[in-house]
């Protein structure tokens, strides 16, 4: 009887699936007998090897040895050859967790965790899937994945890394970004032949790619795509993709649906010579880009844009923006068009040389009648000198004056010839035992006019005194009498609209006059040099008659 049992149990035995031979767990898998490719492994079966053991150790289901037998064409899971090469798909493959690390940050950033505690953001730091990233005002992240992809997160954005995740044994990527506020641009490394997957969540709409460059803005009740290089599918929010947009195209989606794919703007162009920046506010001047409403500009230190510092958007072809210290830099610019898409970027290097800043110019300005022409400009705190330069014409072709070390904030250059010039001053500082000149100040140009003359008045014995000089039309005039050559006790001071005055005669003795002009346009010339005048005493009758000697004889009324 025992022996029929035996038999019987052994009849069973081996009439068991394979998969059920041994209630032992199946010895690992030869780790030796697996190649990793790009898109696939493959396992080359060892002795006693089963598919069922097979599809859970390295897919981690073993159910997956239904369609590993069809994919392999293994009709007998029982009698697989040793060495037979049984090819997995990436897409049967399980996940291991990812990470992505902070490349480049600027401003205040927060960060969130899973778990919900704050994490502390620097260079190098390691995030996981989970994480809520918050970028402020004028704040920038930049995230670099494991296969070299990059998330660029610009300021007033909230994103969070809602899938971190890699094929076991390919490394393939399994990203998906949820943009919950504010936009995210992304650069994603090749996907077609590792068969990675990279996705842009949004309350409306996925954007899903295989290698590109795009950008995705969410704006209220819509949501804006841009590619710039590769494909993108679109789709609403769990519904099949409705639209592929290629390199150069965008569309927005909204309640209504996805909407078509548009031509995105061509790229602007500069219409001036940014490459050297010298004052502390950065100016961008474009030539208008056709159905553009409005640019955004990037500034970053790095050519990829990766570590972006600043960025600013204008309604019109001049872009500012402020706040950077000096260094090299590159801008990246796109035009906007009337539904707010952003085109192809411009981008280009710049280095900007704005300090130490130059003095503000005070005289001269516009026009001087000096004989005695001196330069003068504002101190600067630490400057340890200035340098001038005056010019004949306004790009500094024709240099007349070039002091390159002036300790004072004036200079003193004595009579120039009648004529047209232009002036600036840079400010020079000691940086470090180095001598450090920042840029000039803008260029003022002036005109250098004839100084305004009295002509030589004759000592006065008799009568009122009177005398006039050369004027030009529109200008009005200042005169004062002193009692002495530095005008410190005044005899009288008279405004004119006419070059000439009367002065009632005064008590005898010398006097001093000058005469300074106020032109048309507002500008004030300086005294002209003092003339002396003696008035001296005479003889009057009762009636105030002068009482005049002649042949010897006094008489009245001459």
């Amino acid at each position: 009887m025992r022996s029929t049992f035996t038999k019987l149990a052994l009849l069973a035995l081996l009439s068991a699936p394979s998969s059920l031979l041994f209630a032992a767990p199946p010895a690992a898998l030869d780790p030796a007998a697996l190649q990793v490719d790009a898109a696939t492994i493959t396992y080359h079966a060892q002795l006693g090897d089963t598919l069922s053991v097979i599809a859970d150790q390295l897919t981690g289901n073993k159910s997956n040895w239904v369609q590993l037998a069809k994919l392999n064409r293994i009709g007998n899971d029982r009698t697989i050859p040793i060495g037979t090469a049984i090819i997995i798909p990436v897409a049967l493959l399980p996940d291991d967790p990812s990470s992505a690390q902070v490349a480049a940050m600027s401003g205040t950033i927060d960060a969130t965790g899973a778990d919900g505690r704050a994490i502390t953001i620097g260079i190098g730091t390691t995030l996981t899937e989970g994480t809520i990233i918050n970028t402020g005002s004028n704040s920038f992240l930049t995230l670099s994945l494991p296969d070299q992809s990059h998330i660029a997160i610009p300021s007033n954005s909230q994103v969070k890394l809602s899938k971190l995740r890699s094929a076991r044994y390919t490394k393939s990527p399994r990203t998906e970004i949820s943009l919950l506020k504010g936009r995210v641009e992304s650069k994603v490394s090749p996907l077609e032949k590792n068969k990675g997957r990279f996705e842009v969540h949004s309350p409306l709409a996925v954007a899903g790619v295989r290698g590109t460059d795009f950008r995705v803005d969410l704006v209220g009740d819509k949501v804006m795509t841009e590619v710039l290089s590769g494909g993108v599918a679109v789709a609403k929010k769990d519904k099949p993709a409705a639209l592929t947009l290629r390199a150069g195209q965008g569309n927005i989606t909204n309640t209504k649906g996805v909407g078509k794919a548009v031509a995105l703007l061509s790229q602007p162009e500069f219409t001036g010579r940014p490459q050297l920046q010298e004052r502390p506010t950065l100016r961008f001047t474009l030539g208008p880009v056709s159905g553009a409403r409005g640019y955004r500009a990037q500034v970053a230190t790095d050519a990829g844009l990766n570590n972006v510092v600043s960025e600013a958007e204008s309604d019109s072809p001049e872009i500012k923006i402020n706040g950077l210290d000096d260094g090299k830099y590159f801008v990246r610019i796109t035009a906007l068009d009337q539904a707010g898409l952003q085109g192809k970027p411009l981008i280009a290097a710049f280095t900007l040389k704005a300090r130490p800043e130059p003095p503000i110019s005070i005289e001269p300005k516009n026009k001087s009648r000096s004989e005695n022409l001196v330069f003068s400009w504002a101190e600067v705190s630490n400057a340890q000198a200035y340098h001038l330069q005056v010019a004949s014409d306004a790009e500094f072709s024709h240099i007349i004056i070039d002091e390159a070390a002036l300790n004072a904030a004036q200079f003193n250059a004595g009579k120039l010839a009648l004529g047209t010039y232009y002036w600036r001053v840079a400010t020079i500082v000691d940086t470090a035992g180095v001598r450090d000149q920042g840029p000039y100040g803008d260029p003022q140009g002036f005109s250098l006019l004839p100084a305004l003359q009295i002509p030589k008045i004759a000592d006065a014995v008799d009568g009122d005194l009177s005398f006039r000089w050369t004027g030009e039309p529109g200008q009005k005039f200042v005169v004062e009498i002193g009692h002495d050559a530095g005008f410190s006790s005044l005899l009288l001071t008279q405004d004119t609209a006419t070059p000439e005055i009367n002065v009632p005669r005064p008590a005898s003795g010398t006097y001093f006059i000058r005469i300074k002009a106020i032109d048309p346009d507002g500008y004030v010339s300086p005294f002209s040099p003092a003339q002396k005048v003696y008035i001296g005493s005479r003889w009057v009758t009762s009636d105030g008659s002068p009482l005049l000697n002649v042949g010897g004889n006094t008489q009245a009324g001459y």
